[in-house]
């Protein structure tokens, strides 16, 4: 296993939409074990395939280490689609590792349906709420080139504009390791 570095705001493979996985070779597996390792040296709970340079839809998740969740066991999400959302919202302050120290109020549905692959590329359907559905479609969104910032209002994105140009310049102390440059992608 290795550690992986991590995409920042502005690198161009955060905003590409994820591929499908048509198989799940040694390269994937490794990959998702890298993916495992790199997320929990940076003590996050959520990363996608894109985060650490690839552009396969996954994403993995380990909620284990939150307050209350600790029986929860990690999951792999391969070609994932929410099939439902709640109508019901809750707004929760969501931060990211692609966006080191810049935390926002985001409004999301409280629960979810989504539909996945494990990587004997199984289908399962899981109905998610609290913690692990707002997790879910944080990176959800990343499969789909989205970013959190990309949901807070115009105001709040003039107020941490100065923070996201020096994530984007790598201008800033961190302690796990990011790309260096905006043009990082996995071959």
């Amino acid at each position: 296993m290795a550690l992986l570095p991590v995409t920042l705001i502005g690198d161009k493979i955060l905003r590409k939409k994820a591929n499908q996985v048509k198989e799940v070779d040694y390269k994937t597996v490794e990959l998702i074990r890298d993916m495992f390792e790199t997320m929990r040296n940076a003590n996050g709970i959520g990363l996608a395939a894109n985060q650490v340079g690839s552009d396969k839809s996954i994403f993995v998740i380990d909620i284990s280490v939150a307050e209350g969740h600790e029986n929860s066991k990690p999951i792999t999400f391969i070609n994932p689609i929410i099939i439902k959302r709640s109508e019901k919202k809750c707004l929760i302050e969501e931060g990211c590792l692609s966006i080191p120290d810049i935390k926002s109020e985001i409004e999301r549905s409280e629960s979810i349906t989504i539909k996945y692959h494990d990587t004997d590329l199984k289908e399962h359907i899981l109905e998610a709420d609290d913690l692990l559905a707002r997790v879910i479609q944080h990176e959800y969104d990343h499969l789909q080139g989205i970013l959190f910032t990309d949901l807070i209002t115009d105001d709040e994105k003039k107020k941490l504009n100065k923070e996201i140009i020096k994530i984007k310049k790598r201008k800033f102390d961190i302690t796990y390791p990011v790309t260096e440059n905006m043009d990082y992608q996995l071959v």
